[in-house]
């Protein structure tokens, strides 16, 4: 446990907060239902893709020996069309007339393109192959994608049209998927209104439960929205009841030590084990994490940036975890040169809201934000990553590599 003065790193606290973290159960949805959701149990073939050799042009089925040498000519004895396949044999000095995505005929072992064929109006069942050798490629052979027993996906990937598309091929018309955690959001504080609602005196917008919401579902979470719970006791004692159930339960602001600040006492009396509410980030720093049962609770800053900032590497390695995606904490960071110099950092990882920019080169670099105030807003919006820069990093110049963080949420 961290005592009530001790500061974690940003890496110790993921490490905590990520103990013991165990997938959510599996649930079967149909494919129509599937984009999206996350790979429960490996996915096994249940047919062979093609279930039959197929034609891959327009063109004859023939014996490839009969066409060694051209011209020659060949007798017309039907015809092979997809979802109508010929069924009878080829023999030799025979063809059949076949269409792409069509059964290859028994006794066929190739395909002249129609383009290297003499047809006649008059003598329609006679042919003649011009020239030409049959090429492999004109045939797509069974099993040439995959057989029946080949194991194709595996648990923790995400469901995308290409693997919707290959698992319909593969015979499955229902996905084993994890479930979606449930996380419960709670906003706090006397001087929130609802979005929607016109503020009052020394009022202002409850806006970060939306922000936090759209991350939970763009990772693969289930919302709940507990609303504005006030600065009492007894109002944060019933939402947090409603919280029960859920996987986990973000609350909004109230998380540091004030006066007005309830969240963590009223937890505390709930029967939370708090593990810490102070981190070495900016923004950030006071980040509250306890357990409370089986449920894991995080208590993030009020101010927005540092809501969404502090969901973005916190929270989401969380619903990471609970849905089997491994590595959990892969946050997609990149190295990118800077554009212009920035100074030295303090002692907490700071998180600067950035932009791409080309420099002179054309070569694409990444530059701060003048403004890193973490209650803003419009600047969040406009930045295209964030640079982290860690606890103490010296001051770097122009063209020197930096961590970078794309904001994809």
């Amino acid at each position: 446990m961290a005592s009530s003065s001790s500061v974690l790193s940003v890496s110790e606290a993921q490490k905590r907060i990520l103990a013991g973290a165990v997938e959510t159960d599996s649930e079967l949805v149909s494919l129509e239902d599937a984009f999206g959701r996350i790979i429960a149990e490996p996915l096994i073939a249940k047919l062979t893709q093609p279930p039959f050799s197929a034609s891959a042009m327009d063109g004859y089925a023939v014996i490839g020996s009969d066409v060694l040498k051209t011209p020659v000519p060949l007798r017309v004895i039907g015809e092979s069309a997809a979802g109508h396949g010929f069924s009878g044999t080829v023999e030799s000095g025979q063809a059949v007339r076949i269409f792409t995505g069509a059964p290859l005929p028994k006794g066929a072992d190739a395909i002249v393109i129609q383009e290297n064929v003499i047809t006649s109006k008059e003598t329609p069942r006679d042919i003649v192959i011009i020239s030409g050798l049959p090429d492999a490629n004109h045939i797509r052979p069974r099993g040439g994608d995959f057989s029946k027993g080949d194991v194709l996906m595996e648990p923790g990937a995400t469901l995308t049209s290409r693997h919707l598309t290959l698992a319909a091929s593969m015979g499955y018309g229902t996905i084993p998927v994890r479930q979606r955690p449930v996380v419960a959001i709670l906003s706090t504080g006397d001087e929130l209104v609802r979005a929607g609602v016109q503020p009052g005196v020394n009022q202002i917008v409850a806006s970060n439960g939306h922000g936090l919401a759209g991350i939970v579902k763009g990772y693969g979470g289930q919302v709940r929205l507990l609303g504005i719970a006030s600065d009492t006791r007894e109002s944060l004692k019933d939402k947090i009841q409603q919280a029960r159930g859920a996987d986990v339960l973000v609350t909004i602001g109230g998380a540091s030590v004030g006066d007005h600040d309830l969240v963590g006492p009223v937890l505390k009396e709930a029967g939370m084990d708090l593990d810490f509410w102070k981190i070495a980030m900016r923004p950030g720093k006071p980040l509250l994490f306890g357990r409370l049962g089986k449920q894991r609770i995080i208590g993030v800053p009020g101010n927005p940036v540092s809501a969404l900032i502090c969901a973005r590497v916190f929270l989401v390695p969380l619903l990471r975890a609970l849905l089997g995606i491994q590595p959990a904490l892969d946050q997609g960071f990149k190295s990118m040169p800077l554009g212009e110099e920035i100074g030295e950092n303090g002692p907490r990882e700071h998180y600067m809201r950035a932009i791409y920019e080309r420099d002179h080169s054309g070569c694409k670099t990444v530059i701060p934000l003048p403004n890193q105030d973490s209650s803003l807003m419009v600047p969040f919006v406009r930045a295209d990553c964030l640079i982290v820069r860690p606890a103490g990093a010296p001051q770097a110049g122009v063209g020197e590599n930096v961590t970078v963080l794309p904001l994809d949420f």
